[in-house]
């Protein structure tokens, strides 16, 4: 054999294989191995494993900018913008990102969580001095592992995202009919970034609320609302609620927005003063109506919007006790035996009592003691005077224990 055809085993590379690198190089995606820089590794891992480092971490950030303009430069470029890193307005901006500039950008983005920017992190500074080996610093067994380690497990084995566009959710909820979104729209949405969860929460709330939009599209965007609230990031909640308080404004919220910012997750972050003047005109609304059985007809609309507020979950604790009493006036009725019903001991609201019995057993709140304290009430007592309604009372206290 010439000495041109000879091959310099460097000592450490018996150290990095029996590290397991070559164990991790099987489990770069299909798409890399066939190519050249990662070729290149495998011949470089027996020569000059330092080298080898180099290249994985530059196939790595090459990966990276690929997924980068795959996940959409509409999402980039908006990530770039609320981060304040260097514009993106095209897929060649990308390029010209810095090595450091981008593993923020895909960090920014969600392509990579921040347990996986951090390793990647450390990775470049260990590929930094690399780059400038010298008689004070030499790279280690360790540092070449960690880098291959990192660099695969975190990007070269993972394939790029698709994700879920604003596109993909106005198509479903703009048809003439109900529509909902799908299992796969979901999930794909469940791991989609903040700033596309923000771009598609944002007009999913807005459609809701426009009353320009057919009534079939507002739905479609309530519903859309209710299905993706679980997965939806905190941040984009607390965005969405600043918007949605903006817009409200230091009034009290239409029934209507109430609704969509209950189904949407933003009631909670709604001004106390808000919801306290919420209740307090709909609690009006309800004596106005009237709990007596023969506002049979009205019951209805009224309770089953009650129950799209939350039902007694949201009520101030203040106007609870006024809440339950009427609620549980229109459970128990008055005394009947008369008319066409001579035969029904109790005249109550056939439409009301259902709806009122469900509201009280869904509630997440303590109630017995509250049902308790209402016996003393003026109306309670009086109410409670006759033994065939008293039942009803002791039935539905025995239901809220």
């Amino acid at each position: 054999m010439s000495k041109n055809n000879l091959v310099v085993i460097n000592p450490n590379s018996e150290l990095v294989e029996a590290a397991g690198v070559s164990t991790w190089m099987q489990r770069i995606r299909p798409h890399w191995k066939g190519k050249q820089l990662v070729q290149r590794v495998e011949r470089l891992l027996a020569t000059d494993p330092s080298s080898a480092c180099q290249r994985i971490f530059n196939a790595s950030i090459h990966d990276l900018r690929e997924k980068v303009i795959v996940a959409g430069v509409d999402l980039a470029s908006e990530a770039a913008k609320q981060h304040k890193l260097p514009p993106i307005t095209k897929a060649e901006d990308v390029e010209d990102y810095s090595v450091l500039r981008l593993i923020d950008l895909t960090y920014r983005m969600g392509i990579l969580s921040r347990p996986e920017y951090k390793r990647l992190l450390r990775a470049y500074d260990i590929r930094k001095d690399l780059e400038h080996e010298d008689d004070e610093y030499e790279a280690g067994i360790e540092d070449c592992v960690y880098i291959f380690a990192t660099c695969i497990d975190v990007v070269l084995s993972k394939d790029p995202l698709h994700l879920i566009k604003l596109t993909d959710v106005k198509q479903i909820i703009e048809q003439p009919s109900p529509a909902a979104l799908n299992e796969s729209l979901t999930e794909e949405y469940k791991h989609a970034p903040q700033p596309r969860q923000h771009e598609i929460f944002k007009f999913l709330v807005s459609t809701a609320l426009n009353k320009a939009q057919p009534d079939i599209v507002q739905q479609n965007s309530f519903n859309a609302l209710f299905t993706l609230r679980p997965h939806t990031h905190t941040q984009v909640l607390l965005d969405a609620s600043k918007e949605l308080v903006d817009q409200i404004g230091k009034k009290a919220p239409e029934l209507r927005v109430a609704r969509v910012a209950l189904a949407a997750g933003l009631f909670p972050y709604l001004r106390k003063a808000q919801v306290k003047e919420l209740f307090a005109a709909y609690l009006e609304r309800m004596k106005q109506v009237g709990y007596q059985w023969r506002k049979n007809a009205d019951h209805g609309e009224l309770l089953r919007n009650l129950q799209e507020l939350g039902g007694l979950e949201h009520v101030p604790d203040e106007m609870l006790p006024e809440y339950l009493e009427w609620l549980l006036l229109c459970y128990i009725g008055e005394p009947g035996g008369y008319g066409a019903g001579y035969n029904r001991k109790v005249f109550y609201s056939n439409v009301g009592a259902p709806l009122v019995r469900d509201i009280i057993k869904e509630s997440k709140r303590p109630l017995a003691k509250e049902m308790e304290s209402l016996r003393k009430s003026a109306r309670m007592k009086l109410a409670l005077a006759d033994e065939h309604v008293a039942r009803r009372f002791e039935a539905m206290v025995d239901e809220a224990q």
